[in-house]
């Protein structure tokens, strides 16, 4: 395979070619998918498999139990299942047919190129999805909604991608869109025909919905610094001195051992990495290397990436030894960090406190103290309540709302339309040019049109497309 992709991805991307890619994660599995897609897919497909009952003819939307078969060799690859979908029923709205095989990366290798042997080419990253928006199946928030499905890392990421993939973000959008025109297409009526006065009532009521509009513009815009939480979430360094037990915490909060922990000072020489899901953020927890001047050079190393963990961080959560008195250790790494934003766990409160809470009070006063013990497993409910707090401002809650957004160019989009009805209603109070209110009513459904993939220039739309895996 690797000497045929390279000149078949060179090939310029058609919308009339038939694509074709392996649309699982390679790997060993029990199955994998090669698709086609394109007016090639069925004749391919009929090229390559061997049915098992004779005669044998496609159903469109029915599995096929046989063999794919090299036609030039007479050799099987596998046994498959295969199922042909016949245009406009399907995920592009063209002819699809999915190879259904054994999930081993050799037997898919062979068999995706078997079909770019027969006049398919290899897709692009998200050409499957690009189709499926460039033929009308999907707009272009929907589209966006599929890249976050598959990258969702909790469950309230991925009821938001699911709310959106539905279309519900798309019809309150074309709703609004209708207002839009109904509002502009009044404003050229007159325009049109300046002999026709307009009625004050008229643009009285013109006025409070555009006003309506913009408000409920606005409240997405505002839910985007939320929303873009539970799609991306935060990096978060568990910071502090050696041996306060910051993999004991670690380990507690993911539920499993996934750092080493020894009484030995420096234990954790690298920062490690895992994803913790906070009421539905994803909060990517780092354990860093002690805070501590050493000579061992690994050591050095790790606590030099430590310190470049730290500043890069969203949060850092200071884990601080509630049983020893606080020392020129704990005081160098406040001064590292008081400029972060920052929750505090003073550990080891099953052991006699001998920490001075006052001290910590007075370097953050600003910032939480939960009292911790990673050993008893004490207080991590609270602990994990707190960093949400920090992160949102708010109080853990269920679910988030449907009608947030997550995605930095719906936000741009709608804060742009939001501002060119604004100007709308000041020129309507102001009694401005009617040409001006409809150029501005005119151009707010400009960005809402780039917004759902109306009039989104080609770049940008490659853009979004790239950030797909291929295959989907």
């Amino acid at each position: 395979m690797n000497k045929i992709l390279p000149d078949l991805r060179d090939r310029q991307d058609s919308t009339e070619d038939t694509i074709a890619a392996i649309s699982t994660p390679f790997g060993e599995s029990g199955i994998g998918i090669v698709r086609l897609s394109g007016t090639l897919a069925l004749s391919i497909a009929e090229k390559i498999f061997n049915p098992k009952k004779k005669p044998f003819s496609f159903i469109s939307h029915h599995f096929h139990y046989g063999e794919i078969v090299d036609p030039e060799k007479g050799r099987a690859l596998d046994e498959v299942l295969i199922v042909f979908m016949k245009a406009p029923a399907t995920y592009t709205r063209e002819d699809v047919a999915e190879i259904h095989c054994h999930g081993g990366y050799l037997v898919l290798q062979e068999i995706l190129e078997l079909v770019l042997r027969q006049g398919a080419r290899l897709a692009e990253p998200g050409e499957f999805t690009k189709r499926a928006f460039l033929n009308g199946r999907i707009d272009l928030t929907r589209a966006e909604a599929v890249i976050d499905l598959i990258k969702a890392k909790t469950r309230a990421g991925l009821e938001i991608a699911h709310q959106q993939l539905k279309g519900l973000f798309y019809e309150e959008i074309i709703e609004i869109k209708g207002r839009l025109v109904d509002h502009l297409a009044l404003v050229e009526a007159h325009i049109d025909f300046p002999e026709e006065e307009i009625e004050e009532i008229s643009l009285a009521k013109m006025r409070e919905d555009l006003a309506r509009i913009g408000e409920q513009i606005n409240q997405w815009v505002r839910s985007y610094e939320e929303g873009r939480l539970f799609r991306e979430g935060i990096a978060c360094a568990i910071a502090g001195k050696t041996n306060v037990g910051k993999s004991s915490l670690l380990n507690v909060l993911l539920k499993q051992d996934r750092a080493i922990v020894t009484p030995v000072p420096g234990t954790t020489r690298d920062v490690i990495e895992e994803i913790l899901n906070v009421n539905g953020i994803p909060v990517r927890l780092m354990d860093t290397a002690g805070l501590r001047r050493t000579d061992d050079l690994v050591e050095r190393e790790g606590v030099r990436r430590t310190k470049e963990k730290v500043a890069d961080a969203d949060l850092v959560l200071l884990v601080i030894d509630g049983s020893r008195e606080l020392d020129r250790d704990d005081f160098e790494i406040f001064r590292e960090i008081e400029d972060k934003k920052v929750v505090i766990a003073v550990n080891k409160n099953d052991l006699p406190s001998k920490v001075s809470l006052e001290v910590i009070r007075e370097r953050f006063p600003k910032e939480a103290i939960v009292s911790i013990s990673a050993l008893r497993k004490m207080g991590i409910d609270e602990l994990k309540g707190q960093i949400y707090r920090s992160i949102t401002q708010k109080d853990l809650r269920a679910s988030p709302e449907h009608s947030i957004i997550t995605n930095i160019r719906h936000k741009n989009a709608l804060s742009s339309t939001a501002e060119k009805i604004e100007r709308a209603i000041e020129l309507l109070e102001g009694r401005g040019s009617l040409e001006l209110v409809a150029f501005e009513i005119r151009s707010a459904l400009d960005s809402l049109g780039e917004l759902v993939g109306e009039t989104t220039p080609e770049d940008v739309l490659n853009r979004i497309f790239d950030q797909f895996c291929i295959g989907k």
